[in-house]
């Protein structure tokens, strides 16, 4: 099985080209900085973070050109995916990058990370009942017996 799931920020916009052909599709590629848990870096005192490539196509690497900006942090999973070529150095290069599956954002709308914000994602309207600590309100006469929790 091979299935990455990654949450981190974008280190800039992303890079989208169309593929040529009958249907042009989008190509996004963009870098995400993703933490690594409980590491510090030599001096001791930041955490260090891993620089993983990304590439979005057709539909998802459409958004990712449209709503995705440096410093958001969004979520990902896909697949790894390794390769290699010579470069016009006559020199072997490995590659490695995630091909995205999904993605999504990982912080609410006006949390906005380095970046201010800004974005404004038209498929994931926020719930108008949400109450200040992120649940929903139930509204009453609605049985416990139809929730999927019990």
């Amino acid at each position: 099985m091979n299935k990455a799931i990654l949450m981190g920020r974008l280190t800039r916009d992303p890079e989208v080209r169309y593929s040529q052909g009958e249907r042009a599709m989008a190509i996004a590629r963009y870098t995400l900085a993703v933490d690594r848990r409980g590491r510090r870096n030599q001096d001791g005192n930041e955490q260090t973070a891993d620089f993983i490539n990304c590439v979005a196509f057709d539909r998802a690497g459409e958004f990712a050109e449209k709503y995705f900006r440096q410093g958001m942090r969004v979520l990902i999973s896909g697949r790894i995916q390794t390769g290699s070529y010579t470069n016009k150095d006559g020199i072997k290069v490995y590659t490695t990058e995630v091909i995205v599956d999904e993605q999504e954002f990982a912080d609410s709308k006006g949390a906005g990370g380095e970046s201010g914000g800004g974005y404004q994602p038209t498929s994931r309207p926020a719930p108008t009942s949400a109450i200040g600590d992120g649940f929903m309100n139930i509204p009453d006469g609605v049985e416990d017996e139809g929730l999927p929790f019990n």
